[in-house]
């Protein structure tokens, strides 16, 4: 259940709906609070200053209706621009980095400080009335809130100009791609926190299986539910699949060992697992390498024939596995008080993200001298940070197998270059040496 609401959660936090909803809430709170305070002669010393001077129920009327008019008409062409840009992106990108544009915070927050805006404008204008002399009624204008609702429209032309400058920004490709590479850094030191000494060994699997009754990508994992589950029936539990996998009826999720698994327990296994028809990024490592490994094969396709970009996606890429074959590799992608020795995770191994990254782009990126060369590169850089000799030796393996491919789609000087900076890659990465390749 826990697993449920934090994948709706991720999900509602991600939408075009939330901010604003909780702006516009927000504004119409304010504007009742300071109609009332208005209402009850708690602005009566605005009118005391002589810098101040005093609406009308005709003017006010006029400067709500010029705000809330053009609050709305903004608000519609800010998400006109979003929605293009996010086609955009997707278009040039690949689908899969809607996500990222979705939850750009920059769009939500601009497109809410609209809505709210004209929300509390619209609330505000209708207490304006004029006097009405045979009534005795002296009439009511809230100098207070007109005052905030001029603050409001302040500071939405702030935004205005903020977000005008933050979707172009936002859209291009070094940004894109900056956006990726940082978040999958912090990834990689919040999962795997400790350096790593010794290569490691995984134990072999074992224990009763538990299948899913869904189908869909594993968004979430309760891995402290998993925990307290354990713990009530003192057993072990191994996981069989990661964050990210798709799975469907009767695949294995997990595996009990040390107690017997009845429906029940079963069923609240299950419950620790969130599925959705699309992966997140919130423990799934691999979909931000995917991402870079997408926006480099796009880059190297015929069609766009773009090395460069490719080449800073091997960039991130290549900072991305220096960290990880620094470091322990144990573990989960959460980090609680409960115990990891009744929490057995799927534990990847450096061959696996080495295998998804740098795999993943060799067959295009022999294709290009700049790539290729480039991809060499990457591999020295991640290799002269780490010690362990099993991993240094799986990136040598990795630039061999792209020479191998290079072989096949390069001939005359192109190749001749490639292998000269193959034959500098080998003698760098054999010496531990930690010069980068000359250019």
């Amino acid at each position: 259940m826990i697993a449920r609401l934090r994948a709706l959660w991720q999900g509602t936090r991600a939408s075009y709906w939330f901010y604003p909803a909780l702006f516009t809430t927000s504004a119409a709170l304010l504007a009742i609070l300071t109609v009332w305070l208005d209402r009850h002669g708690a602005a009566q010393w605005l009118t005391s200053h002589e810098w101040v001077d005093e609406a009308r129920p005709e003017g006010a009327r006029n400067v709500l209706n010029v705000i809330s008019g053009s609050m709305i008409g903004v608000a519609s062409t800010v998400f006109s621009i979003t929605i293009a840009a996010v086609v955009y992106a997707s278009g040039s990108y690949g689908p899969r980095l809607l996500a990222n544009f979705m939850e750009d915070r920059g769009n939500q927050l601009s497109l809410a400080t609209f809505i709210a805006t004209f929300v509390y404008s619209v609330l505000v204008l209708r207490v304006v009335r004029d006097a009405y002399e045979t009534a005795g009624d002296p009439g009511f204008v809230p100098q207070l809130s007109l005052l905030i609702a001029t603050g409001l429209m302040a500071a939405s032309i702030v935004v205005l100009v903020y977000f005008l400058n933050h979707v172009p920004a936002s859209i291009r490709i070094n940004a894109v791609l900056e956006g990726i590479g940082e978040r999958l850094l912090r990834s990689v030191r919040d999962r795997f926190p400790k350096e790593c000494a010794a290569e490691q060994q995984d134990q072999p699997p074992q224990g009763a299986p538990v299948a899913a009754t869904g189908t869909g990508y594993i968004q979430i994992i309760d891995f402290a539910g998993l925990d307290r589950i354990a713990r009530d029936v003192e057993c072990r539990i191994e996981l069989r699949l990661r964050p990210g996998d798709f799975v469907h009826p009767d695949v294995v999720l997990l595996a009990v060992v040390g107690a017997e698994t009845d429906a029940a327990m079963a069923d609240r296994l299950r419950g620790c697992f969130s599925l959705g028809a699309m992966r997140s990024p919130s423990q799934d490592i691999e979909f931000l390498i995917d991402e870079l490994v997408e926006i480099a094969l796009r880059a190297l396709s015929p069609g766009i024939n773009d090395p460069f970009t490719a080449v800073t996606a091997l960039h991130w890429l290549g900072a991305a596995t220096a960290q990880i074959g620094a470091r322990d590799l144990r573990g989960g992608p959460d980090r609680g008080d409960y115990d990891w020795n009744r929490i057995v995770p799927m534990n990847d191994d450096f061959d696996h993200f080495v295998r998804r990254g740098f795999g993943g782009i060799r067959a295009a990126a022999a294709t290009s001298p700049i790539a290729a060369a480039q991809f060499l590169d990457c591999l020295l850089g991640a290799g002269s940070t780490i010690s362990l000799t099993g991993r240094r030796a799986r990136l040598r393996e990795e630039g061999a197998l792209l020479m191998a491919q290079a072989r096949l789609e390069l001939a005359g000087p192109s190749l001749d270059e490639v292998e000269a900076r193959y034959c500098d890659f080998l003698a760098a990465m054999k010496d531990g040496t930690h010069e980068r390749l000359s250019s």
